[in-house]
């Protein structure tokens, strides 16, 4: 057995956790501990507290999941102004081991290993995801996380990281056509998480609205997400279905560039509105692929519910990495 801290790092928190990594695989999260961001001058000293908090002791290796592209140099943060570099973090933090990576390739490593009653279904066959091949992985958060993992016939898997978030937006009707010329007056390009995120529902919304000739009113991305999912704004509500709709579209998109036998829909927003996902055109629209719309029903898409998926993860990129686990 193998305990190691693992780390999961996004604009405004900063979560931690010891792993314990089991000779057979299995990992193990102990107790989350969650720091803001702004209350920490450098992610050196919230790693500082959280050893306080844990008696003044770390084990030896750490994992750390970033959100945002990990370079060998020098790591920077969108949402915070945190910068780690990757060469100096063993001797900074005063550990024997680390593995650095992206936010949403420890999320993909999470669906890899994460047992059937740990998903929820969406669309598509009611069955497992498949044992080999290509599982396509995407959750609307902040932006429009993609990644993906290939299973081997031998039961191991890779996980590679991708930026497909940032394709390009593909309208199928005229509504999408309109949210996309709102868009375009702000943006010389609008990829797929200009719609597909959190935030992007306040322009859906607003797009919606303006079609409508109604005043549009100045709410936040959460205010809209919450009108919109307990029925108290008619007008949010069809933004969300909206926001379904789209993201059903673009997940179908992602399954096909990459050859996907399943799909996993992860991160925190997919599961606040999975009943209404459900409920949606979601489905059609992840299927609505012409000549392929065969193809895309025997596909099973999911939901996954694991609470920490970037913690558990970051704690599998380093079995893979130091552990001699034969998955990278």
């Amino acid at each position: 057995m193998t305990e190691i801290v693992t780390v999961d790092i996004g604009g405004t928190h900063a979560r931690f956790a010891i792993a314990r990594i089991e000779d057979d695989g299995t990992i193990a999260l102990g107790e989350e501990t969650t720091l803001h961001t702004e209350d920490h001058a450098s992610f050196q000293t919230a790693w500082e507290d959280y050893r306080e908090r844990q008696g003044g002791s770390l084990p030896g290796g750490v994992a750390i999941a970033v959100a945002g592209p990990v370079k060998p140099d020098i790591i920077r943060f969108t949402n915070n102004p945190w910068i780690i570099r990757p060469p100096l973090i063993e001797s900074k933090l005063g550990c024997t081991q680390s593995v650095i990576v992206n936010d949403f390739e420890a999320v993909a490593h999470a669906a890899a290993r994460a047992p059937s009653n740990e998903f929820l279904h969406l669309a598509g066959p009611e069955q497992d995801l498949p044992e080999r091949g290509t599982i396509s992985v995407l959750g609307p958060g902040t932006g429009l996380g993609v990644a993906y993992f290939y299973r081997r016939p031998d039961d191991t898997y890779r996980v590679q990281a991708t930026e497909g978030g940032h394709g390009d937006f593909a309208p199928v009707d005229a509504i999408e056509d309109a949210i996309l010329a709102r868009l375009r007056k702000r943006h010389t390009r609008v990829s797929d998480e200009r719609v597909v995120s959190g935030p992007a529902i306040i322009d859906i919304y607003q797009a919606l609205a303006a079609m409508e000739g109604r005043a549009v009113k100045e709410l936040t991305d959460i205010e809209i997400w919450t009108a919109g999912t307990d029925g108290s704004d008619s007008l949010a509500a069809a933004a969300v279905d909206r926001f379904c709709l789209a993201l059903g579209s673009v997940a179908g998109d992602i399954a096909l560039i990459q050859g996907a036998k399943g799909v996993v829909i992860a991160g925190g927003l997919g599961y606040r509105i999975r009943e209404t996902i459900t409920a949606s055109g979601f489905a059609s629209r992840f299927a609505a692929k012409g000549r392929f719309a065969g193809l895309m029903e025997t596909l099973p898409v999911k939901l996954i519910t694991h609470p920490q998926p970037g913690l558990l993860g970051a704690a599998a990129a380093f079995a893979q990495r130091h552990l001699g686990e034969s998955g990278a």
